[in-house]
């Protein structure tokens, strides 16, 4: 049978999703687990890969097995075995064709980022920051060029493995959450699918916009080049979230985790 988990976790003290050879990515930590509940070995397919200190709130993995287990076994047992900054929060039998990234629709990540003049101590890791103060308005303005269909190349890492730079970003919102002394931003994208990168040198250009460096329509300009040297540097990975993939309404898996209610 097949089998897809929804996962949570802090991404601080792992080098990011995929296997590597030193063991401490979030895939081997999950195999492992997997395999000591299965005691057989386990590989897991992911909906979306990420990169060194990034979170996620739902990571969708599926393997086979032929082992029976009902879902709440699947999610004790595997988190029996897990470090404590990782956790199933479900499990569900699918289809045999259903395949966690090839099955997705769409992908959505979050980036919060803390406006303080001061950093960030308890949130160090889970926030992005900036000391200069933000303006909404223009990064609002400054959007709408990224919205839609386009060539993302100016956006693209130089490691980037995807055979197109042309995506669909169907949707980027804004909005904030004001202290006595400080600020939380929080973005939230959502697309058919993202470059490597692309999120991060995408908020390096926002807060650019943001921080009155540059115009909003400087930000046209930037996809027009389709240049990776026309845009701002790579932003922080501080604060960035993978919110989960999305999947057609047939397959009945959750679209929200625990985990979404402490998102700032």
């Amino acid at each position: 049978m097949r089998i897809a988990l929804g996962i949570s976790y802090s991404g601080s003290a792992y080098e990011g999703w995929q296997s590597q050879l030193s063991g401490n990515t979030v895939q081997d930590r999950l195999e492992h687990a997997l395999a000591r509940f299965a005691v057989q070995p386990v590989r897991v397919n992911c909906a979306g890969r990420t990169d060194a200190g990034v979170h996620a709130l739902m990571q969708v993995a599926h393997f086979d097995t032929a082992l029976q287990r009902d879902a709440a076994s699947w999610v004790r047992g595997t988190n029996a075995f897990l470090p404590c900054d990782i956790a199933v929060q479900w499990a569900r039998q699918v289809p045999d064709e259903f395949h966690s990234r090839g099955s997705a629709s769409a992908r959505r990540y979050a980036y919060v980022v803390l406006e303080s003049p001061v950093r960030p101590s308890v949130e160090a890791g889970r926030v992005g920051w900036v000391y200069r103060p933000l303006n909404g308005d223009v990064m609002q303005q400054a959007i709408a060029h990224l919205v839609g269909e386009r060539d993302f190349s100016s956006f693209r890492a130089a490691q980037c493995q995807a055979r197109s730079p042309v995506k669909i970003i169907s949707r980027i919102e804004i909005s904030q959450r004001a202290g006595s002394a400080s600020r939380y931003w929080h973005f939230e994208f959502e697309a058919n699918a993202f470059l490597h990168h692309m999120i991060r040198n995408i908020m390096g250009c926002l807060l650019a916009i943001g921080q009155g460096r540059y115009p909003p329509d400087w930000l046209a300009e930037v996809v027009a080049a389709r240049s990776r040297a026309a845009a701002a540097p790579t932003f922080s990975p501080d604060g960035l979230y993978f919110l989960g993939p999305v999947y057609p309404d047939h397959y009945c898996l959750p679209a929200r985790a625990a985990a979404y209610d402490w998102l700032p």
